[in-house]
């Protein structure tokens, strides 16, 4: 079969990466890729967004299942618009998708259906925000209410930081249209774990449990990134916790959308808060995680393609995951001045000798070809994964590769799984 991955980041390389081990896989097309991703896939120069020209790639080529990792594209409805031309693809619907495209709706649906999360008030008025944010102090969270490529959620330890944050998101407009409302919420302490599910509107898949870190610095100091690393799997995801996220969490948002006329199909990402064992929601994505996806699929036995197949048939129930008994992580090596404005261009080094290490892969994320070699094209430009017995091998093993590749100002963190070790090693 010929698969087309759409996006062009280091969850799309994971999801590449994976793919192409199918035996079923004849053909993988990536739009629009990266230096990484062209190894294991054609590329094609369409972005993300262009939703008109992906579905006319895809009919052009015959494209039997197409796979999408980036939200936009989701929230946009380029599953509706594929499956209206017959075509097969696997990611949520519109609808299904508004689950992340609007934090205020995602919210309301987890009060309506009794699913633990903060408490919080949704804003269309900058002054009706501040009245709001002097009534109940600090510490407090201040999101945008659209998509903001994971930044648009800002830890504010004073009502003085809650107030300009509202500022800069509403008036500045420093998320664009994602700011024109925002949440506010109660800040919830407790520690934070990525829970991934695979599911076909019904059944319910788990993925393996992970850990992200999404401050910019060690220690969880700095604004918030995409991701800066992630682990699987996440001790604080004992088996009596994932039993009260499958039951309170992800069986009542899967019904309660179906109950909505929002029925969904695809991969759903909870990122959570877990405090004395109970998880409250921080966020529901619609699509795979990044960078968990790539330690997550590090550690997945067998065949990716008839899970995706399962989800868009209504089949789920039949299928079953098993999973390395090893540990993955995934250390984010960006460019210096992420999550804010960065250089291009800067010539990557050591890449060729990583390859040849085993137990590790370097999934692409802001990569392009300069002059025939790998430079820098992005904030976040790789993520170093390696796989290990145990946690404290695995961190060993990815560190021993970060450290053979270099570039000009590159940032990383030197603290990926460090919450981990504490817990249980």
């Amino acid at each position: 079969m010929r698969v087309l991955v759409v996006g062009g980041g280091g969850r799309e390389h994971a999801l590449v990466w994976k793919i192409r081990q199918s035996p079923k896989v004849t053909k993988v097309y990536c739009a629009p890729g990266n230096a990484g991703i062209s190894e294991q896939a054609t590329l094609v120069p369409i972005q993300a967004n262009d939703l008109s020209r992906l579905l006319d790639f895809a009919l052009k080529e015959e494209i039997d299942l197409t796979v999408v990792g980036p939200e936009e594209p989701l929230t946009r409805g380029i599953v509706d618009l594929f499956e209206s031309k017959g075509l097969s693809i696997f990611g949520a619907s519109q609808k299904a998708a508004e689950l992340e495209g609007s934090k205020g709706f995602a919210k309301g649906m987890m009060k309506k259906y009794h699913i633990p999360t903060a408490a919080y008030e949704v804003f269309e008025d900058q002054g009706d925000a501040i009245n709001y944010i002097r009534k109940q102090d600090a510490p407090i969270v201040v999101k945008a209410d659209g998509l903001a490529a994971g930044k648009g959620v800002i830890l504010c330890k004073t009502v003085e930081e809650a107030i300009q944050s509202v500022d800069q998101i509403m008036v500045k407009k420093v998320f664009g249209e994602a700011g024109r409302r925002v949440v506010i919420e109660e800040y919830l302490v407790g520690e934070e774990a990525s829970y991934l599910a695979f599911t076909d509107g019904k059944a319910i898949l788990p993925l393996a449990s992970s850990q992200d870190h999404k401050p910019v610095f060690d220690a969880d100091e700095g604004p918030n990134t995409g991701g800066m690393g992630a682990y699987s799997p996440a001790p604080v995801v004992t088996d009596e916790v994932n039993q009260r996220i499958i039951e309170k969490i992800l069986r009542p948002i899967i019904q309660g959308m179906a109950e909505e006329g929002r029925p969904y199909k695809g991969v759903i990402y909870a990122g959570l808060m877990i405090h004395n064992g109970h998880p409250k929601v921080l966020e529901f994505n619609a699509r795979f995680g990044d960078p968990e996806t790539q330690p997550v699929l590090m550690r997945m036995k067998g065949d990716l393609i008839p899970i995706l197949e399962a989800c868009i048939h209504g089949e789920l129930s039949q299928c079953q995951i098993e999973w390395e008994d090893k540990a993955s992580v995934c250390v984010v090596m960006a460019s210096k001045g992420y999550p804010g404005a960065y250089e291009r261009g800067k010539v990557i080094e050591g890449l060729k000798e990583v390859s040849k290490m085993e137990d590790v892969f370097v999934f692409h994320a802001g990569t392009a070809f300069g002059d025939g070699k790998i430079i820098t094209n992005g904030g976040r430009v790789l993520g170093v994964t390696g796989l290990g017995a145990n946690i404290p091998k695995a961190i060993e093993r990815a560190y021993e590769a970060v450290q053979k590749i270099s570039w000009e100002g590159v940032h990383y963190r030197k603290d990926i799984g460090k919450k981990a070790l504490c817990r249980s090693y």
